[in-house]
């Protein structure tokens, strides 16, 4: 099973992870490891991705040692069990905001006595193996990460009891979203999102909990929260990618006159 996100985290560098909005091929993962990624962020809430292709993604990203996160739409509990079973290692689950919606969360996703998920047999991170149940159930849990995604106001003002849930295991800031809520859409370096990013760094220190985030396309900013305590960032998408790539070339060709 991949931990190429944990283990970059453990060392004190933060892992960097791409976000998947037009991918749809499992090659996806082993390119990106090449790339130097750490983490695959597929998103099953702002594209039209299917669960097959989410899942068949996420097991080649296993195999080529990349670590598959798995974003479902916000309270879609049962999405998020099933794309656990098809394979992930990861699920972020958007827009909480507040301790219950993120011990719904946990308690969803993770098998009792800590939640309530549903065990099925011959599971993919477990190599397939038909194990006793009390053991695959320990490997299991112990192998998946669960970060619920801070970006509201609300979830801003309660980051300390999102942090200190059992079963989860950090926080990931949308401060994209956040940026809005608070009046300052796409400031995503403005005091008043940069205040909100120290809390939770703060409060994830206090929980021994990950914290992490997307929205922030300037390096040098992304830099400065990194340095601030940040685990692991969400560096652009595919999309984002390979329109500056394309725009750096067509640039430099027309502004050679070729």
């Amino acid at each position: 099973m991949s931990t190429a996100m944990l283990k970059r985290m453990q060392s004190g560098a933060p892992a960097l992870g791409v976000g998947l909005r037009q991918a749809r091929t499992v090659d996806i993962g082993r390119a990106m490891v090449t790339a130097g990624a750490d983490w695959l962020f597929i998103d099953m809430e702002h594209n039209s991705m299917h669960l097959d292709t989410a899942v068949q993604i996420a097991v080649a990203a296993e195999d080529a040692g990349i670590t598959p996160v798995v974003r479902v739409p916000n309270g879609d509990y049962a999405l998020a069990c099933r794309v656990l079973d098809g394979g992930a290692t990861a699920i972020v689950m958007p827009h909480v905001d507040d301790g219950e919606e993120a011990a719904a969360f946990a308690q969803a996703c993770r098998y009792p006595p800590l939640g309530r998920r549903s065990i099925a047999a011959a599971l993919p991170q477990l190599d397939f193996r038909s194990l006793p149940v009390p053991q695959a159930v320990a490997e299991i849990d112990a192998r998946i990460l669960l970060f619920p995604m801070v970006e509201t106001k609300e979830g801003a003002r309660h980051a300390e009891a999102i942090a200190a849930t059992a079963g989860l295991d950090g926080i990931l800031l949308g401060l994209g979203d956040l940026s809005i809520e608070l009046g300052v859409p796409g400031q995503v370096g403005h005091p008043d999102v940069r205040a909100v990013v120290l809390d939770c760094i703060a409060a994830c220190r206090r929980h021994g909990k990950w914290v992490g985030f997307g929205g922030v396309g300037d390096p040098a900013l992304i830099k400065d929260y990194t340095d601030a305590g940040m685990h692991f960032v969400l560096m652009g998408s595919d999309l984002s990618f390979l329109m500056a790539g394309v725009a750096a070339r067509v640039a430099m060709l027309r502004g050679t006159g070729t």
